[in-house]
């Protein structure tokens, strides 16, 4: 996605939630204004894990491993190796991000889909991630470390 595309979507997206607006269960749930206002938080979110990894890429484009110290060169190896480690697992989150973004679009962001159930206000507020309620996250887990024990 081009940065003017996604400065011209924050900004529209902006302007249509009022200012400190926090979803409620006292509203409809999943309305407009919370879809938006998940979605806001989705967007921001994936901007700066973005940011961060373009900010790895320029770290490591002018580290030099031409030092002539060993004990220079193992450090800037490690740190180079866990900077991408970490920028890996955040590969991966912006992926999830993108399906939660996806859900906002084809209205089923909020719901469990395993139950069809909706996801707590305070899950989505902590994880806006998520992508089911967390009975069936729980069910689902076990199931995992039941059929990886196998």
């Amino acid at each position: 996605m081009s940065s003017a595309k996604t400065k011209l979507d924050d900004a529209v997206s902006a302007t249509l939630l009022p200012e400190g607006y926090k979803p409620s269960a006292d509203e409809e749930f999943m309305n407009p204004l919370q879809l938006e206002y998940f979605k806001q938080k989705l967007l921001k979110w994936r901007a700066e894990l973005l940011n961060e990894a373009n900010q790895t890429l320029q770290n490591l484009s002018t580290e030099s491993l031409h030092k002539p110290d060993q004990m220079d060169r193992a450090q800037i190896e490690s740190s180079a190796a866990l900077d991408l480690r970490t920028r890996d697992r955040e590969r991966k989150l912006i992926q999830k991000i993108e399906s939660a973004l996806r859900r906002i679009e084809d209205g089923s962001y909020g719901y469990c889909e395993d139950t069809d159930e909706p996801i707590s206000l305070e899950r989505l507020e902590a994880r806006p991630i998520a992508s089911m309620t967390i009975q069936a996250q729980e069910r689902h887990e076990k199931m995992e470390r039941i059929h990886r024990d196998d």
